[in-house]
């Protein structure tokens, strides 16, 4: 095994960044639940199979929830990605499609809770928002390991 793959701190960018993915993934959800469920109940009462879904109130709570708890993970994945990257490579950051889009899904994530936290965003924009947050994620996930270039690019596997 190439000696910069047996790092640390490696493994710990990959595991920080995987539960931050599934985490992100979830917060996602929870917003897709919330807007469809407003634009069910615009139209009357809730259909018996979405009796058991909680009010749109505790689904927009979760996905914030989920998005604060994991959000520092994201970051400390980002900055741990750095570190390993500085020394298997001798620099910190070099705007690989992947970093970038990893940093971009930062940003779009800080704006989604600094919109709750000092704007008071909540309910639809807020669920939009967080979408439009792991869109970016998904992009990178699945757009730049696939058919991107540089160090993070996995489609010659």
């Amino acid at each position: 095994m190439v000696p910069a793959l047996k790092s640390t701190w490696l493994v710990i960018h990959v595991v920080a960044a995987i539960i931050s993915g599934g985490v992100f993934l979830l917060a996602n959800v929870v917003a897709a639940a919330y807007l469809y469920l407003e634009k069910v109940e615009s139209k009357g009462d809730r259909p018996a199979w979405l009796q058991r879904v909680p009010s749109l109130d505790v689904l927009d709570q979760l996905s914030y929830r989920l998005v604060a708890f994991v959000f520092p993970l994201w970051t400390f994945a980002v900055i741990a990605g750095a570190i390993w990257a500085e020394s298997a490579w001798g620099r910190y950051w070099g705007w690989d499609p992947k970093e970038t889009w990893a940093f971009i899904t930062w940003v779009a994530y800080a704006a989604y809770l600094h919109a709750r936290v000092t704007v008071g965003w909540r309910g639809r924009r807020a669920a939009w928002l967080c979408i439009f947050a792991g869109s970016t994620f998904l992009f990178n996930y699945v757009y730049v390991n696939v058919w991107g270039t540089g160090k993070h690019t996995y489609s010659g596997l």
